[in-house]
């Protein structure tokens, strides 16, 4: 027998035949299951991604499987409320006002700033002087920066005690801005 004569029979033989089926047939279920696979991946990242959007739109709070919202999570509206501009501002001064007193602080003078270069874009600036002791500056900061409505400090100047001893207060020059999202 030649080699063609021996090529023919094995290829018509049913045992070769029933193998490439076999293979065949593998192959085919190998690119089903992964193309499965790929499709619940993808609704899973797009799952995740509508999560977070809805978390950033302020429509949910976050929650881990099984679990209740994070208690540390700020709560509230992330712009200034008011009204106007002059009440919205009036609600940024009292609450850094506010968050330097609770950490032992005392604001020595402030100044809103409705009119700047950051109004147009709808942010509201202010300016405070205030004396804080130095374990205090870190939280303050922030409570400021972290809590609701979000806030951003722009600006911040600290002079040390004027007392060589190292005692006394920090003297803090301290600009903030938060965004007002007008009258509703």
């Amino acid at each position: 027998m030649n080699l063609a004569a021996i090529l023919r029979k094995s290829l018509t033989s049913p045992v070769v035949a029933a193998t490439a089926y076999a293979g065949l047939v593998l192959m085919l279920l190998a690119m089903i299951t992964s193309s499965i696979a790929d499709i619940l991946s993808q609704r899973a990242a797009v799952a995740a991604s509508q999560d977070m959007l809805e978390q950033l739109e302020g429509r949910k709070t976050p929650t881990a499987k099984g679990q209740s919202a994070d208690a540390t999570m700020p709560s509230g509206s992330p712009y200034l409320e008011g009204a106007t501009v002059t009440v919205a501002g009036a609600a940024l001064l009292a609450r850094v006002a506010g968050a330097v007193t609770r950490l032992g602080g005392n604001v020595l003078s402030s100044q809103l700033d409705v009119q700047g270069t950051q109004a147009k874009a709808g942010f509201v600036s202010m300016i405070a002087s205030c004396e804080l002791d130095q374990p205090a500056l870190q939280p303050l900061i922030y409570d400021l920066e972290a809590g609701m409505p979000f806030l951003f400090i722009d600006q911040l100047s600290v002079q040390a005690p004027a007392i060589s001893s190292g005692e006394g207060k920090l003297r803090i020059l301290l600009a903030v801005s938060g965004q007002w999202q007008g009258a509703k």
